[in-house]
């Protein structure tokens, strides 16, 4: 078996009649978060252990003494959801070796996070765990903000959004600073799978996820989480929002496989990045000449990851072009 390929046989082919994250929870209606769960846990299977660090994921889902959880599910400290499922990883390996846990049953061993619990609070833990080369699947639900104290700006709060820490005003347009590139950074710890994934792309996120799992080694998965309350956009459109990201490059789709990047969802023809932030409360605030910087930031981005691609694809030395 090769190591992509590795547990291959060990996750369902086809997705559960069952959902393994329950219907019932106490999400907000047009839940980005809550929407991509479901589809990732389809892929997971019965056979998952997640460690869920604070944030709007643990409180809606595990009011006590209910919980929305059909896998076994372990709430962490805001920082900790990378160190906890790297110990979770270790003590199954100790396990099989003494012989006190089937050498044939394979676990995905997941660690959930926030974009607060990720590029912030976690970083460290994260960045160690992938260092350590620990065989788990990390999962950042990227919605942004800090939404479940009160919508407080993070590091992967991206330009001109307003929140509760960075408000808009006379003397302010908001956040002032650039969206952390997490992908990016996970990739430079030469990891062997990164992606971003949005559920409003269900298939796209589905095999991603399952090459995810199925890969020996670290993993890390990028999810693009629209949240209505957080960005201010009616319950109803969080689906759609998801897709105008991708269509305007906003939040391009892609995967970095061994090094190599590949775009999935490629655009010669973007939508105008007007189109995606008008749906938002978040950025109503904007000038026009505000929109047009945001536009020159999102282009040369998405260009970069054009070039890329394109050389990687080709065998072409990045470093010289």
């Amino acid at each position: 078996m090769t190591e992509q390929t590795g547990r291959a046989k060990f996750l369902p082919r086809h997705l559960p009649s069952r959902e393994l994250f329950a219907e019932g929870h106490r999400g907000c209606q047009g839940c980005g978060e809550a929407l991509a769960l479901r589809q990732l846990l389809e892929v997971a299977g019965p056979d998952t252990i997640v460690c869920s660090c604070t944030g709007c994921v643990e409180i809606i889902s595990s009011p006590y003494p209910e919980t929305a959880w059909r896998v076994p599910w372990i709430h962490v400290a805001f920082e900790n959801a990378a160190a906890v499922a790297a110990g979770v990883e270790a003590g199954i390996k100790i396990l099989r070796k003494k012989g006190r846990y089937p050498a044939d049953r394979r676990i995905n061993v997941i660690a959930l996070a926030g974009d607060g619990g990720t590029a912030d609070i976690g970083f460290q833990a994260l960045s160690g765990a992938l260092e350590r080369w620990h065989d788990f699947t990390y999962i950042c639900t990227d919605n942004e903000a800090y939404m479940n104290t009160g919508i407080q700006r993070s590091s992967s709060t991206p330009y001109g959004a307003s929140t509760t820490t960075s408000p808009a005003g006379k003397i302010s347009i908001g956040q002032q600073t650039q969206k952390k590139d997490m992908p990016m950074i996970v990739a430079a710890h030469d990891i062997p799978y990164v992606a971003t994934c949005c559920p409003s792309y269900p298939l796209d996120l589905i095999k991603k996820a399952r090459r995810a799992f199925e890969t020996i080694g670290p993993t890390y998965l990028h999810v693009f989480c629209p949240c209505p309350v957080g960005w201010r956009h009616p319950s109803d459109m969080s689906v759609e929002i998801g897709r105008l990201a991708v269509k305007a490059g906003v939040f391009p789709l892609f995967e970095i496989a061994d090094g190599k990047l590949k775009l999935n969802r490629k655009m010669d023809k973007r939508k105008p990045v007007v189109e995606y932030l008008e749906t938002q409360g978040r950025f109503s605030h904007l000038k026009p000449e505000d929109v047009e910087e945001i536009q020159r930031r999102v282009d040369e981005n998405y260009q970069r990851l054009v070039h890329r691609a394109e050389c990687d694809a080709g065998g072409i030395d990045r470093s010289r072009h």
